[in-house]
């Protein structure tokens, strides 16, 4: 057995911080690469693939709720699938978070550079890119009560830049820009979009691993997803519709900047408004970067606790209660990551470790209420068993359309986990219990909290 007892991350977070957490995991989604969608569906197909993946993240949200108020843990989906499934399980849902957030960070940063050069072209994209990297990690490294007062500041910016810049490009909506060769590639073309729809919500889950910091956790973090959730549906729709309809939407397909350029199509080249634009909106770029790594983070730290990644990277710096080494080890793969990919290949990646979670969480929400009947559950995800059927049945098909679409990608996915799981037992660490405090006595925790 593995005693893997360690210092304890402080509860120091309220709803309007998980609130700010999440949208700004989230909102970048909404600036930049949800726009390849339209390659591969056009704007109709993809308006299609976005209700679908509304639906999935609906259902989902409200059943992951469950989980993450039962047990609230920093591991996230890796500690709900241990929980349910046992070492290998936990494993799984491990890598696939990690992947999840792990390339999201450098997909951000991609854009974040793409922002800055639109502004001035003298500053190469990877240069900032890299930069923003090391930055972030220090102010995470800072404190996480801080991270989330910035994290607040930067959110309700990166929202309020979003309400504008639907405000500025409405007038200049043409319906006939948005139905111009609607569906190009047919119904096929709506399943090979069911990625990028995804990546309009992508990483809303990350609040869960931030759970060992809430403050009454039972109780804030369901206010915490709700508000975001609703939050995030609304700017997804109003800024798809509006770009499509500004220019032939084919112009904005595959740029890394498409709300600068529609705006540019929409007032002209010379009008300060698109710079003025292009700068604020580096706000919900570093909003969403700022929280992949956080989350990030905070994965390698539950996972390097339990042991099933190297122990050091479980240590907290003994000031800030920060997992310093696990903020460093993420930003290396995201460096590698900048250097390697392109970004809608790495928003691909990041989306397939995204939906591999979702449907181990709804499974060990399945084994968990009949393997924990008694377990305390202060918030159930509601109509049961409906709503996590259909999180799982939608997860399963676009996985399905994800690796039928792209089995390159696919294909390097999956030679990542053989090669995590091999030396999973090769290290004997199928053979060994987890003896984590937070994972094992979290459910007593929560029950006396509730008296």
């Amino acid at each position: 057995m593995a005693n893997t007892k360690t210092e304890q991350l402080k509860r120091v977070l309220k709803p309007v911080h998980l609130w700010a957490i999440a949208v700004g995991l989230v909102i970048s989604g909404e600036y930049f690469g949800w726009n390849f969608g339209w390659k591969v569906s056009g704007t109709i197909g993809f308006l299609i693939a976005t209700v679908v993946i509304t639906i999935m993240y609906i259902t989902f949200i409200f059943s992951y709720t469950e989980l993450t108020a039962a047990i609230p843990h920093a591991g996230g989906a890796f500690a709900y699938a241990y929980r349910a499934m046992g070492p290998f399980g936990g494993l799984i849902a491990g890598y696939a978070t990690l992947i999840d957030f792990l390339f999201a960070t450098p997909a951000i940063a991609i854009a974040l550079g793409t922002y800055l050069n639109f502004l001035w072209p003298f500053i190469p994209p990877l240069y900032s890119a890299l930069f923003f990297n090391v930055v972030f990690i220090v102010i995470n490294y800072l404190g996480v009560k801080e991270s989330a007062i910035f994290s607040v500041f930067v959110t309700v910016l990166a929202v309020a830049e979003l309400l504008l810049f639907m405000g500025i490009v409405s007038p200049h909506f043409k319906m006939a820009n948005f139905m111009s060769h609607p569906m190009p590639f047919g119904w096929s073309g709506v399943f090979a979009a069911l990625p990028y729809a995804v990546w309009f919500y992508l990483a809303i889950e990350g609040v869960a691993m931030v759970a060992e910091e809430v403050k009454e956790p039972e109780k804030n973090i369901p206010k915490g997803y709700i508000s975001a959730l609703g939050t995030l549906i609304v700017l997804a729709f109003g800024v798809m519709i509006l770009t499509g309809g500004i220019t032939d939407w084919h112009k904005l397909s595959d740029v890394s900047d498409p709300l600068p350029e529609a705006i540019r199509f929409a007032l002209g080249n010379q009008s300060n408004l698109t710079r003025i634009f292009a700068g604020i909106g580096l706000f919900g770029l570093i909003a969403s970067f700022h929280g992949t790594i956080l989350a990030s983070s905070r994965q390698v730290f539950a996972m390097a606790r339990s042991g099933y990644m190297p122990r050091f990277l479980s240590r907290l710096s003994h000031r800030f209660k920060t997992p310093h080494w696990a903020l460093v080890a993420g930003g290396l793969i995201s460096f590698i990551a900048l250097f390697t990919g392109k970004a809608d290949q790495i928003v691909y990646i990041s989306v397939m470790g995204a939906v591999l979670m979702y449907m181990l969480s709804m499974v060990s929400l399945f084994i968990l209420r009949k393997k924990e009947a008694g377990l305390e559950r202060p918030f159930k995800a509601p109509v049961y068993p409906l709503f996590p059927a259909i999180a799982l049945i939608i997860c399963a098909v676009t996985f399905f359309a994800m690796i039928w679409f792209y089995p390159v990608l696919a294909l390097g996915f999956f030679a990542g986990l053989v090669v995590v799981i091999a030396i999973f037992m090769l290290m004997g660490k199928h053979k060994i219990k987890i003896i984590d405090d937070v994972l094992l006595e979290t459910a007593e925790v929560i029950t006396s909290a509730a008296k």
